[in-house]
């Protein structure tokens, strides 16, 4: 059984996503629908999509790193990024570009080695310096404008495993990953 890549992924961009060695990841509007949801004593409730998580443990097994820069701090985004094993976790920041620099810096990458999904505006300023930027369909027509990649699935809702499948795929990863459940 072979994986279809969607039609817009022409060689350009799937060069830009064979390149990735880091992908980084927004949260609400991406690992999540966006909605805010609160307890009832007003801590975030988050709720996460199986199987974006299991297509973030692919793309990681595959050899690139993981990294989530949000603009908020949750409990609940801390246990689930332990859950999933991303180490390079970046919580109530208020400028992105800065935690982008960052992560260049101390994993020795240049920007083109980098893939990045977002889904609003806080999101482009590492964006636009990413080898391969991403949006969901839900950002905003200007967000849209500025990224190489919108997928077809929602935040919360499959984008994040497209997201990891196209970089997999891009990078002959995919195959070897899927065939293991077919053993």
């Amino acid at each position: 059984m072979e994986w279809i890549a969607p039609e817009r992924l022409d060689n350009t961009l799937m060069a830009r996503a064979a390149r990735v060695k880091l992908a980084v990841f927004d949260v609400d509007g991406v690992l999540t629908d966006g909605s805010l949801h609160y307890g009832p004593n007003g801590e975030d409730v988050k709720v996460f999509n199986t199987l974006d998580g299991h297509g973030l443990k692919m793309l990681k097994d595959s050899g690139v790193e993981l990294a989530i820069i949000s603009g908020r701090s949750s409990e609940a985004l801390a246990k689930r990024s332990r859950d999933l094993g991303i180490t390079q976790l970046f919580m109530g920041v208020p400028d992105k570009r800065k935690v982008f620099e960052h992560l260049l810096e101390s994993l020795s990458l240049q920007e083109a080695d980098v893939a990045g999904i977002g889904d609003d505006v806080v999101d482009l300023p590492f964006l636009i310096r990413c080898g391969f930027a991403v949006c969901v369909p839900s950002a905003p027509r200007y967000m849209r404008e500025h990224v190489h990649y919108v997928t077809d699935a929602e935040g919360g809702r499959g984008a994040v495993r497209e997201f990891c499948e196209i970089i997999m795929h891009a990078r002959g990863t995919l195959a070897a990953a899927l065939a293991k459940y077919l053993e």
